[in-house]
């Protein structure tokens, strides 16, 4: 009997200057947006909040988030147990929070630290340490949406 978990997921789209703010893995060489999975009792946006703050101790200004879309589904396990995960991404603005980046297990393992990164330098980055990415569909998914943001223009005129 095959069990199914679903866990949405809302990530923080925040440019500024050409640049993108991205969580930085020390441990395995990776950019992410900052972000991850709603817990129970929450909608997108609180966990978009929630997450943005522990991540990276910056505040997400409620005012200025709008929708991007939901990007990828990751699609994880085996015949008896399989994950799904939609990945929401958000537009939204950012400023200190006087909050200390707050990391749960994975991400204190992972070192995970906040930088303002050229979005050509995270996907560059992604493709070189893939091969030592625990998930490697998270690196390629967060490529993705670097690559869509520059063809849409994201890096330049609009920010």
């Amino acid at each position: 009997m095959e069990t199914v978990f679903s866990r949405p997921s809302a990530r923080a789209v925040v440019l500024e200057n050409g640049r993108a703010a991205m969580v930085h893995s020390l441990k395995y060489g990776y950019y992410k947006f900052p972000g991850g999975g709603i817990e129970p009792g929450e909608d997108l946006i609180s966990a978009l909040v929630r997450e943005t703050r522990e991540e990276t101790g910056l505040e997400v200004d409620i005012n200025t988030v709008r929708a991007y879309g939901m990007v990828h589904r990751i699609q994880r396990g085996d015949h008896e147990d399989v994950f799904i995960q939609d990945n929401f991404y958000f537009f939204c603005s950012v400023h200190p929070g006087g909050h200390a980046q707050k990391l749960d297990r994975y991400e204190e393992e992972e070192r995970f630290t906040l930088e303002f990164v050229p979005p050509e330098l995270a996907i560059s980055i992604n493709e070189k340490n893939i091969a030592a990415i625990p998930d490697p569909v998270l690196a390629e998914r967060e490529n993705g949406v670097l690559r869509m943001l520059m063809k849409e223009g994201y890096f330049h005129a609009r920010n």
